[in-house]
């Protein structure tokens, strides 16, 4: 069972917006590859979401509805190609590449399905990399990384490397890496995809963990409607259009 973190504010990230303030704001968003190409294809189709800050949501939907594509633009990881998108209050489309890498290792603590952590790199040194770009002296980064291995029982594997962690370690070292530089948001991505179902289950105990006690915004990209169901919203997708949107059943 995961531990509550009794967890140190660092100063290494910008301050959050107030309660109930929206911490994404998109407007309109289009998306579209191969522009002006016989094969150009429009993804999204002009996408309104607002995220409150300290919402636990979800986005759901069959491959092929445009998932993938609004992760990315809400992680910065790619632009709109129509249409204005806030995240924090930062206008995305008015930020260099430079400034946008910035955001991200700031405001945004990816967990991704397939885990992306650094081999031959122990499991401290993965939870102390976005510290590390962040400029965060080391006693910082000791002593930040060892709370955040207590958080997710893993303080006992830290000396280890990927290659030597079952998945649900990983998973529970790659949520600690994201937690590294108290970020506003949690970005996850098909989290559980790769793992049995106790291993995800515990995953999943730890994200309600990191919304109820800590009060992360979390956005959980996913198929399964069962754990959509845990979050306070859910956002259904369907060939690039917003179809429904609902409350979700959780009690967890």
């Amino acid at each position: 069972m995961a531990k509550t973190l009794p967890i140190t504010i660092h100063p290494i990230c910008s301050g959050v917006a107030s309660s109930m303030a929206a911490i994404i704001q998109m407007e309109a968003i289009k998306k579209r590859y191969f522009e002006g190409k016989p094969n150009e294809l429009q993804v999204l189709n002009g996408i309104n979401l607002v995220v409150n800050e300290g919402e636990f949501i979800s986005i759901v939907g069959e491959s092929g509805s445009g998932k993938s594509t609004i992760m990315n633009i809400i992680g910065t990881l790619d632009r709109p190609t129509e249409g204005n998108y806030f995240l924090n209050g930062i206008d995305i489309s008015k930020e260099s590449d430079k400034e946008l890498s910035h955001v991200r290792n700031r405001e945004i603590g990816f967990v991704f399905q397939t885990f992306n952590l650094i081999g031959r790199t122990n499991a401290r040194n993965n939870v102390e990399l976005p510290m590390l770009y962040a400029s965060v002296s080391a006693s910082i980064r000791k002593k930040r990384s060892l709370e955040l291995l207590e958080m997710v029982d893993m303080v006992d594997r830290m000396k280890h490397q990927p290659n030597e962690l079952s998945g649900g370690q990983k998973q529970r070292i790659a949520i600690a890496r994201a937690m590294a530089n108290n970020p506003s948001i949690i970005l996850a991505d098909e989290p559980t995809g790769a793992l049995d179902s106790q291993t995800g289950r515990m995953v999943m105990d730890i994200f309600h963990e990191l919304h109820k006690k800590h009060g992360k915004t979390i956005i959980l990209v996913t198929h399964s409607q069962e754990l959509a169901e845990e979050t306070q919203r859910i956002i259904t997708l369907k060939d690039g259009d917003i179809i429904d949107e609902r409350k979700g059943n959780s009690k967890i």
